[in-house]
């Protein structure tokens, strides 16, 4: 019952670590928090990430990247203990604040905004292209080339550039990733 009661008097802070330690904060602090029964003070750890599209040898690859890099955010009621058992949790440097001492909350519209980024199941294909764009393939075996967008499939992620090969106009389909827009 009491910690029902804390967890809805409870306030999103962030956290600073050292950068590329996030996940590890994540795992000490929970620990921490078993080890010292702080469930009732202590209640979410959050390392945003999301899922990106990137090419890599070739070949499209869905990756995750952290949102906010160097920080961890937590659900906790603030007390002198759990600033304590958060504040020297191994690779922490400080709470998010002006006053590290009393750190400060995040607003309602913040967490909302972390909450829905980290909510978001498969990455959408961001295209920027229209058709008749110029564009140089910069990756696959027509790199260096440029041409003109002759189709575009959103589903899929792939345009269709006319590539000129021994004189004539030749379509190759490529993922948008691997076409910048010139000019």
């Amino acid at each position: 019952m009491k910690e029902e009661k804390n967890k809805n008097q409870s306030r999103w802070y962030a956290v600073h670590t050292y950068p590329g330690y996030e996940e590890a904060v994540a795992r000490y602090l929970k620990q921490r928090i078993d080890s010292l029964e702080m469930h009732d003070k202590i209640f979410d750890i959050l390392v945003p990430k999301e899922k990106k599209i990137k090419i890599q040898k070739g070949k499209r690859r869905i990756i995750e990247e952290r949102i906010y890099p160097g920080y961890v955010f937590v659900r906790m009621v603030l007390t002198e203990d759990s600033w304590y058992v958060v504040r020297n949790t191994p690779r922490v440097t400080g709470f998010l604040g002006a006053d590290s001492t009393r750190p400060t909350p995040l607003n309602d519209e913040q967490v909302e905004e972390l909450l829905r980024m980290t909510k978001k199941e498969e990455p959408e294909f961001k295209l920027t292209f229209n058709l008749g764009d110029v564009v140089r393939i910069n990756d696959g075996p027509f790199k260096g080339y440029e041409g003109k967008i002759s189709e575009i499939d959103k589903q899929r992620g792939k345009i269709k550039v006319l590539v000129p090969i021994f004189g004539r106009e030749t379509p190759v389909e490529i993922d948008f990733l691997q076409a910048k827009k010139i000019g």
